[in-house]
């Protein structure tokens, strides 16, 4: 015998994961409920609850569990505007939504959810996809060959994101800041020289400000002593390298360099006057701000850990540099504003264009807007 309702569960994950591109989540100790999700989908969480409520205690009781488990996942990933859809496939007790962003439903047969006012009105295509000619044993076949084969299609792209590369653009420019470190000491007085890291191009602010616009750029390329560029060339190799396979080469390159230019200008903003700025700090941190957007965007592959693992680090990286003389946190922090705002510019082949446009925008806003407060203010 097959269990209608494991069957109408079965065929509601079949539809959002087939028609809607949605992702399950692995949540550790929830049974009876499946979680979907798609950032880009009108309920960014989807929830097939199959166990039974009886009554109101026990669907108080879910909702606060739920709030529980949706606090956890809106910290870890950032997404402060997160909402869900609740289906319950077996309730004995009367949900009444009361205008909740998070809306809850029930669901007892195909009708129930093909006619819902809250599926109908964004999954358009609900009346016509969510109807099957196959019975039986012939429908779970089918239910469950195709949510494989969609399995299967993720799994192939996301090997080929992560396939091994040659790192071809992280190791050229770690080749031209270690050529221009050298550089400073054959036709100059070394690293350490003011004058040589001025006269190599270093965000020197009077002269930025001045008109000396490329110092912008330049100082991104200059470091001050050796362990500054041992430093910033290893965080480079590890964090470049895996930006450079996740976005590929034109999109790293570019949001390398996006990052530089916001750096320097936080620098020149926040800084004071006499200040020499140099090194590829800011530039780092925004392929940091790349790879918090990369993590937020296939943590259905990975899970969270490329956000928690990234996170401590900038958080400390930035303790340090308000904590020690000498370092630049103005560039670390418009750095890796920068780098995040600018990914979603670039964005992945499966972004939504309104995604990306909005990206767009707003990193050209920013832009605009520190130059403005940098120079014509």
């Amino acid at each position: 015998m097959i269990d209608e309702k494991e069957l109408l569960s079965m065929k509601i994950i079949h539809y959002f994961i087939t028609n809607e591109k949605y992702n399950p989540i692995i949540i550790k100790g929830i049974t009876d409920e499946v979680w979907l999700e798609n950032r880009n989908g009108p309920y960014s969480i989807i929830r097939i609850v199959t166990r039974h409520i009886l009554n109101e205690e026990q669907f108080e009781y879910d909702l606060l569990k739920t709030k529980h488990i949706t606090k956890q996942i809106r910290r870890k990933t950032l997404d402060l505007s997160m909402n869900i859809l609740s289906i319950y496939l077996d309730s004995d007790y009367k949900i009444d939504n009361n205008n909740n962003k998070n809306i809850n439903i029930i669901v007892k047969k195909d009708e129930d959810f093909r006619n819902n006012k809250y599926v109908s009105k964004y999954y358009k295509n609900v009346k016509e996809k969510f109807i099957f000619n196959e019975e039986g044993f012939d429908l779970i076949t089918k239910l469950t060959s195709e949510i494989a084969r969609e399995n299967i299609k993720e799994n192939e792209k996301r090997e080929k994101l992560m396939k091994n590369k040659k790192p071809i653009i992280t190791l050229s420019l770690i080749s031209i800041n270690v050529i221009i470190f050298v550089l400073m000491y054959l036709f100059g007085s070394g690293s350490l020289s003011t004058k040589t890291l001025i006269d190599f191009g270093a965000n020197y602010i009077p002269y930025t400000k001045a008109g000396e616009y490329y110092r912008l750029l330049t100082s991104a390329f200059l470091h001050i002593g050796i362990i500054h560029l041992v430093l910033n060339m290893y965080s480079l190799f590890i964090i470049g390298t895996h930006i450079e396979f996740f976005y590929g080469k034109l999109k790293y390159i570019f949001i390398y360099l996006y990052s530089a230019i916001i750096g320097s200008l936080f620098t020149v903003i926040l800084s004071t006057t006499n200040t020499v700025a140099a090194g590829a700090s800011g530039a780092i941190f925004g392929l940091l701000g790349a790879m918090l957007y990369f993590g937020y965007h296939y943590r259905g592959y990975i899970g969270n850990a490329i956000i928690s693992q990234v996170v401590p680090i900038v958080l400390l990286n930035l303790f340090f540099g308000f904590i020690t003389p000498g370092i630049g946190n103005a560039a670390h922090i418009g750095g890796l504003i920068g780098g995040y705002i600018v990914s979603m510019a670039v964005g992945f082949d499966n972004d939504n264009k309104t995604s990306k446009i909005h990206g767009t925008i707003i990193s050209i806003i920013l832009l605009l807007f520190l130059i403005y407060i940098s120079f014509f203010r």
